[in-house]
């Protein structure tokens, strides 16, 4: 059994040793990307023009949308959704027309898109527009 007098340096040791060891690990971690200005990643393909594969959304389905003279425009509806998320398991979610997750919205570079939404959500919204150039 150690007495106080004993257990203490070996404590403040073991404190100084687990110290050095921790700030030799965390010294290896790699700096966390940064960027200079706000600009995103320009897309990959397709270079120019409207030449382009649809999506393909697994389990998802396309907003349809409708030419309004050179504009496409889309309606989206934020509302409650009820979907079976296991059998006899119900989950209470929020999507897009009906939906969860909602639709994809398809367009290429050079497209004019006009987006509607009408929130019917107990509650305001913001919409993140995943992979959007904005």
């Amino acid at each position: 059994m150690f007495s106080r007098r004993e257990f203490l340096p070996v404590a403040a040791a073991s404190a100084v040793s687990t110290a050095l060891v921790a700030g030799r690990a965390a010294a290896a971690i790699p700096e966390a990307a940064s960027a200079k200005d706000a600009m995103t990643q320009p897309p990959l393909a397709p270079h120019t023009g409207p030449d382009y594969n649809p999506v393909v959304t697994l389990n998802g389905w396309t907003l349809p949308w409708r030419m309004n003279g050179d504009w496409k425009e889309f309606h989206l509806v934020a509302e409650p959704v009820v979907r079976e998320l296991a059998p006899g398991m119900n989950g209470y979610l929020w999507g897009y027309n009906g939906q969860s997750p909602g639709p994809t919205i398809e367009a290429v570079e050079g497209d004019k898109v006009r987006i509607f939404v009408t929130n019917r959500l107990p509650e305001h919204t913001a919409v993140h527009w995943h992979g959007q150039r904005l």
